[in-house]
């Protein structure tokens, strides 16, 4: 269970996944590796690959699963999970060039699907527990909310990007439970109904 940081956590977090894979040698050119957001695609990077977080869902599998229990510690109210949808865009001005970064960023997030704890730490301590995880997958958009993505983004934007969604990432209460002590004594009161 993360604290609230870990939307932005993750996005960075495989920002760095895919800096830590690459190399200039693999590409002839250096190549740059961000976060995006709509005012960047004004202005976008020359060679590298962009992160555009467009949707937080709250995961309808794990609705509201129970707070943490942890001995010695307050309990916490129940967990916020959470699926982040981005999208993944390789920039080059040669089609060659970002053919093969699409394939290249593809195979490396199917090959390191698993974000372990000290990737997703690595910029902002503490957000994630030592044993925790996020699992990135392919995501599914279809063609027309893409193409009205774009088209948000700005006129004529419309560019080469893959969906993914960093499934499940649980978002910690930071609310103590307000339970009370201890049940000392049990009372129960019956009550008898009088018939009209």
């Amino acid at each position: 269970m993360a604290t609230y940081r870990a939307i932005d956590t993750v996005c960075q977090a495989v920002v760095d996944l895919l800096r830590d894979s690459s190399s200039p040698a693999m590409f002839n050119q250096d190549l740059d590796f961000r976060v995006y957001t709509t005012s960047d695609f004004a202005q976008h990077m020359t060679a590298g690959v962009s992160l555009f977080l467009y949707r937080v869902f709250v995961n309808g599998v794990y609705r509201t699963p129970p707070g943490r229990a942890v001995p010695g510690e307050p309990a916490r109210g129940s967990q916020l999970p959470v699926d982040l949808h981005f999208l993944l865009i390789p920039w080059s001005k040669d089609p060659s060039t970002q053919h093969v970064l699409t394939g290249w960023m593809m195979r490396t997030l199917e090959d390191l699907p698993i974000l372990p704890s000290g990737l997703l730490n690595r910029r902002t301590p503490g957000v994630f527990r030592p044993d925790e995880t996020v699992e990135v997958v392919v995501g599914d958009i279809d063609d027309e909310e893409l193409f009205r993505l774009w088209e948000l983004i700005g006129p004529n934007a419309y560019r080469l990007s893959i969906p993914y969604v960093a499934r499940d990432v649980r978002i910690e209460s930071e609310v103590e439970d307000g339970a009370g002590a201890l049940v000392q004594e049990r009372v129960v009161e019956f009550a008898r109904q009088v018939s009209p």
